[in-house]
């Protein structure tokens, strides 16, 4: 399967922060505020998730939401999940290979500055990003990768290139 087909049998449409998506499941239950962490400024919805891709060269900017976000591995080939948490940075592989190291599913903490795209070599990585409590764009926040890789200055120069 192209790209294309997934984006026009999916209905994705274009993501503010690269690639493309469409929200599948929105929860139609809150969490009132007074049973979230302080973190949150108001009810949540219990739960959402969206389908995910990435075109080769593209790439999710670095971000940080107040929810833990589950990563699903569905199609095409591998993605690179880079994550930065104060000085320290990791990576971990999304796709269908565990026998390479790759994992189907991964979530990244809330509060985590994270960024992905394709692993060099493939054509596109589709994904699906399941949220608990369910994301609302006032819990997001987006960052250069010299503001989130601050305490990292060796990382600097090399994820700056890679997320540009």
């Amino acid at each position: 399967m192209s790209p294309s087909y997934w984006v026009s049998h999916l209905g994705l449409a274009s993501h503010p922060e690269g690639g493309f998506f469409r929200e599948v499941y929105r929860s139609s239950e809150r969490v009132a505020s007074a049973h979230l962490p302080e973190r949150f400024p108001g009810a949540r919805d219990f739960a959402t998730s969206i389908y995910y891709l990435l075109e080769a060269g593209d790439f999710s900017a670095f971000h940080r939401i107040k929810s833990d976000e589950t990563w699903h591995f569905y199609a095409g080939g591998p993605l690179e999940l880079h994550m930065v948490q104060g000085a320290s940075y990791s990576v971990v592989i999304l796709g269908n290979r565990p026998d390479r190291g790759e994992l189907l599913q991964y979530t990244v903490p809330h509060g985590v500055w994270f960024a992905s795209r394709p692993l060099a070599g493939t054509s596109y990585s589709l994904l699906g990003c399941a949220v608990s409590p369910g994301f609302d764009f006032e819990d997001f926040e987006m960052g250069a990768p010299e503001q989130v890789l601050s305490k990292r200055g060796d990382l600097v120069g090399s994820l700056s290139s890679l997320f540009r």
